[in-house]
């Protein structure tokens, strides 16, 4: 009997390290260069909702663990931080963003939407403090001259309709 768990164990712990990554795995995979046009040091410039532009924060996007995940570390011009981590997770072919801020909200999204120009959209269902859920999305999209759009929305209709909440373009840092 003890031979047979041992089999087991054997078995078990080869099938394990079949399937463990190989060294610079996720830089050797496209898919987990998604973000790439967004990694980079910015200034961020919001535009209001009647047209005026001006500066919003900072935001260093990079990749790290080898290229395995993109970390986010905004600071706005009062001050106020956040950090997301994006993710991808290779069995399900799926990227996830968790976005935290010194201020104590917690938003998760996935990415619902790769546009033919190259951007994204990130999106999840948000817990309202007052019951019930919102929707919250995000979209990053590549613009000339090497800058980014990034518009964030939410919907309290289940996406029927949508109030932006944050449009700005990424400037990188001279």
């Amino acid at each position: 009997m003890k031979t047979l768990a041992w089999i087991l164990l054997i078995t078990a712990f080869a099938s394990a390290q079949t399937q463990m990554p190989q060294p610079h795995a996720c830089r050797q995979n496209s898919a987990y260069q998604r973000l790439d046009f967004w990694v980079g040091n910015w200034d961020v410039f919001e535009t209001n909702d009647k047209g005026a532009v001006s500066k919003a924060g900072t935001d260093l996007v990079e990749k790290v663990l080898d290229g395995c995940a993109i970390v986010e570390n905004w600071r706005s011009v009062q001050g106020f931080e956040g950090k997301s981590l994006f993710y991808y997770r290779p069995v399900q072919k799926d990227w996830k963003q968790v976005w935290v801020t010194d201020s104590g909200p917690i938003k998760e999204k996935a990415l619902i939407l790769e546009s033919p120009e190259g951007g994204v959209r990130f999106q999840g269902e948000l817990p309202r403090q007052s019951g019930g859920t919102y929707l919250d999305r995000t979209t990053l999209t590549p613009l000339e001259g090497g800058r980014v759009h990034q518009v964030i929305e939410f919907s309290l209709d289940g996406g029927k309709t949508w109030k932006t909440m944050f449009d700005a373009e990424y400037r990188r840092k001279s």
